[in-house]
């Protein structure tokens, strides 16, 4: 397993956190954790466990193997798969049933490539998601 890229994190984090426009309270409270934890982890003091990330992921409305990625717990080479879910969900212009419908358009294409959901190439055996793109 990667080590932990917990900088790079607590950077992302707070990149994410303002973008939402939540204080560091507000996505604390949101995401089930104490202030002073939250805090640590984004001065990249603390490294969160992967639980404790999902929890976060999911106040911030961002994919967790986003998160998973920037600490490193998800191999590099899922990244852009990572990313482009990331982005659908974290974009505040669709609903939450818009960002569904194009995740399974998303997916659909990839297997029509030869690409099963969370996969390398079919057959590749690739590394399985840490969790699912959470989307209340």
């Amino acid at each position: 397993m990667a080590s932990l890229n917990v900088g790079g994190l607590g950077e992302y984090l707070r990149e994410q956190r303002r973008n939402a426009q939540l204080s560091l309270r507000q996505l604390a409270d949101a995401a089930g954790v104490s202030n002073p934890y939250l805090s640590q982890i984004e001065r990249g003091l603390r490294k969160p466990s992967a639980e404790i990330l999902q929890q976060i992921a999911k106040a911030l409305r961002i994919s967790a193997e986003t998160l998973y990625v920037q600490a490193g717990i998800l191999d590099e080479r899922d990244r852009g798969e990572v990313e482009t879910r990331g982005v659908i969900l974290a974009d505040p212009t669709l609903d939450e049933r818009q960002k569904q419908v194009l995740l399974q358009i998303y997916e659909s294409f990839r297997k029509e490539n030869g690409y099963g959901v969370d996969d390398g190439p079919a057959g590749d055996g690739g590394a399985s998601s840490a969790g699912t793109a959470d989307a209340s």
